[in-house]
């Protein structure tokens, strides 16, 4: 915690010097004050000298007037600089998983980020906020009580030798309890995002199959694991301020029982009692503020801990320090004995994968479920990177692109299509910014989606809630590929992105696509052969390795596979 505090504090040093400089100021004043007040009785009450008592007390509603403005403008600038570092913070956050590659993303799993970016920062933050607005004047009060005391009189400050100790002791045992209490609290909570996403995302699947109770009684699981270890540890806190009180009230009983003696004894003035008590009770306060401040600060830790897991968490998917440039947009993409095996895997996903794509051909990929067809995508765009052999595009290894290079040369359509919540046009102007809105309709023309689209009342203007859920699978589909042909990129790439839609419509498009692409590479990952049958290149996986690679004619005589694959959708009939 303290390192990120180290980095992220940096740039925030003024105005902390401030805080500090305005803390000093508020502290020294709390300490003047208990001295005002004991001449004021010695002097003024006890001899009964009124012009003393108003002079004085005039000169203590300056002192306590300095002390409120400083107090307001240290809390003011300490709050501010509090939520800058927590907002630089959920930054950095942000900017380092937008970085990631699929593997680091895999790692971390996104209920665990999202965790990490919302409630791990807020529990860091809260302790800047407390360490700014009241922990860092703890130390100026309980020193300058001390030596303040000290100087009213030794042998009663004894007090604070035997209050101090017992109270730290306290705290120490309990901290040390509380600091794994608080690692696993964060844990649940990332359980109970991830329970809470699945749900959410899944309720058409839940109510479907009548799984609404079995996923409450999963959610009460997570939920109930989280509230035990909430409350073992609020137990631990509850029983720790008591006992803090307790010593502090005791210690003002002792203060008392041996100060009243010296006072009857005239061994001490009356108004040097009141400032000794009041010094002790600044001493003891300041270390119950701190005690508040240590009570946050082992969860905070914990958060801490976990954010800095990501922000230096090495990125397997980087830019090369010095990328190949100015390498023509032709749009051929090309696979040498690529292997690829997924991170801690023993047995690689993809095995000896070779083959080329050239510009105004379609290459299709098919095989069974599992066989590595969107692993297979996912190399060109170096969402991951192969561990063995190399993908080029237009000649070049993709490692030594730029990425943006990399991916303003692809048009991608993914096995799940995601639609931003926005409208109709600015997700399609995801491809291109620039796109003017005959360009978007003939976009969606070429998709199959000029339909629907102009159907709804407002055009490219409708509203499209987050992941498409207002629209239909086959719409969400046919949205996201006019939104990869807006990228006009030379190679446009298809996982699995006609599965939704029905024969007709897939025919219709295909024919569409095929005339719009007469100079890209298009690679097209389906399920359906009819999709596929009419390819310039047909690519058959099979446990990870290319099985078969031909036409739909060449296949049929040579990969059994294909033939299986065809005789299964098709049947004999559509073998012959």
């Amino acid at each position: 915690m303290i390192r990120l505090m180290r980095e992220r504090l940096m740039p925030y040093w003024r105005q902390i010097l401030l805080v500090l400089a305005l803390l000093f100021v508020q502290a020294i004043t709390n300490l003047y004050l208990p001295t005002l007040n004991a001449d004021l009785i010695n002097n003024g009450v006890v001899k009964g000298d009124t012009h003393y008592i108003l002079v004085t007390g005039a000169f203590m509603l300056g002192v306590t007037l300095v002390l409120v403005i400083a107090t307001v403008i240290a809390v003011y600038w300490g709050s501010k600089t509090a939520m800058a570092f927590g907002r630089d913070v959920r930054g950095a956050l942000f900017r380092k998983v937008e970085r990631f590659s699929l593997a680091e993303l895999n790692h971390f799993g996104t209920p665990s980020l999202i965790t990490r970016t919302t409630n791990d920062v807020q529990q860091v933050q809260m302790v800047v906020l407390m360490m700014l607005n009241v922990t860092l004047a703890a130390p100026i009060m309980a020193i300058g009580g001390i030596i303040m005391a000290l100087r009213l009189d030794v042998p009663l400050s004894a007090v604070i030798l035997v209050a101090v100790p017992v109270m730290g002791v306290f705290i120490g045992l309990v901290l040390t309890r509380a600091l794994p209490l608080f690692r696993a609290m964060q844990k649940k909570i990332d359980r109970i995002n991830q329970v809470t996403r699945e749900v959410l995302s899944g309720v058409r699947v839940i109510r479907a199959f009548d799984r609404v109770g079995y996923e409450e009684q999963r959610f009460d699981v997570a939920n109930a694991d989280l509230t035990g270890t909430t409350l073992r540890v609020t137990r631990l806190f509850a029983v720790m301020i008591p006992m803090l009180t307790l010593i502090l009230n005791l210690s003002t009983v002792a203060i008392m029982w041996f100060g009243s003696i010296q006072v009857a004894n005239h061994g001490m003035p009356i108004g040097d009692l009141t400032a000794f008590l009041t010094y002790i009770m600044q001493i003891l306060i300041a270390v119950l503020m701190a005690t508040i401040m240590l009570v946050m600060v082992p969860r905070a830790a914990a958060s801490a801990e976990r954010i800095q897991q990501v922000l230096h968490a090495e990125i397997s998917v980087n830019d090369p320090e010095t990328p190949v440039v100015d390498a023509p947009a032709r749009g051929h993409v090309e696979f040498k004995d690529v292997e690829f095996r997924y991170p801690g895997a023993e047995d690689p996903v993809l095995s000896h994968i070779s083959f080329t794509s050239a510009p105004g051909e379609v290459t299709a990929i098919v095989g069974s479920t599992g066989s590595g067809k969107s692993t297979l995508i996912n190399l060109i765009p170096r969402f991951y990177d192969v561990t063995a052999g190399s993908v080029y595009v237009d000649g070049v290894d993709v490692r030594e692109m730029d990425l943006r290079d990399l991916w303003h040369r692809i048009g991608l359509v993914p096995q799940k299509a995601f639609l931003f919540r926005g409208t109709v046009a600015d997700n399609l102007r995801f491809g291109d910014e620039a796109a003017s809105d005959e360009e978007l309709w003939h976009f969606l023309e070429i998709a199959q989606g000029t339909d629907f689209v102009s159907e709804m009342p407002e055009g490219l203007e409708a509203a499209v809630d987050q992941g498409g859920a207002n629209v239909s699978g086959g719409q969400r589909q046919r949205l996201a590929i006019a939104r990869a042909l807006a990228n006009k990129a030379k190679v446009q790439i298809f996982d699995d992105s006609f599965s939704a839609l029905d024969f007709t419509t897939d025919a219709r498009l295909r024919a569409a696509l095929k005339k719009e692409t007469t100079d890209a590479t298009v690679i097209i990952v389906a399920q359906r052969v009819g999709t596929v049958m009419h390819a310039d290149q047909i690519i058959v996986l099979e446990d990870g390795t290319i099985v078969g690679k031909g036409t739909h004619e060449e296949l049929l005589k040579t990969s059994t596979t294909y033939r299986e694959i065809v005789e299964s959708q098709l049947g004999a009939e559509g073998v012959a």
